[in-house]
């Protein structure tokens, strides 16, 4: 029975599952391949990819996630911590790693919520003197 290691990756709306088995370094995000998945974003493949190239186990481990909720952005951001998450499940020694450059922390930045009286969270009507 091959180990198969679950973890959780949150940013903003979003929300990823991962699964890492031991294999050759497929990922599969929603059924489709990375690259079909984000198509030409290579920004955010890279920023997917991250944990596993700082790790030295982009080729050593197979990724199955399923994301939900917000955008490409946060949904790809959501995958890069599920997958340091699972990484330092699989291998607690990366964790010394990924913490220093940040993946282990979840990004809790959203977006402000709308005031009334304002346009925007903060952006007021043009005021006009005369």
């Amino acid at each position: 029975m091959a180990i198969r290691i679950y973890a959780t990756g949150k940013r903003k709306a979003s929300i990823a599952k991962v699964w890492l088995t031991p294999g050759t370094g497929n990922i599969t995000i929603n059924g489709l391949s990375l690259d079909a998945w984000l198509g030409g974003l290579e920004a955010k493949k890279l920023r997917v990819k991250q944990p596993l190239v700082l790790s030295k186990q982009d080729t050593s481990v197979d990724i199955v996630a399923a994301t939900l909720g917000g955008g490409f952005g946060g949904q790809a951001d959501a995958l890069r911590h599920g997958i340091s998450k699972a990484l330092v499940e699989f291998d607690p020694s990366i964790k010394a790693i990924l913490k220093p450059e940040g993946m282990m922390t979840r990004d809790s930045r959203v977006v402000e919520r709308k005031k009334p009286g304002k346009r925007k969270a903060r952006r007021s009507r043009q005021f006009s003197k005369r």
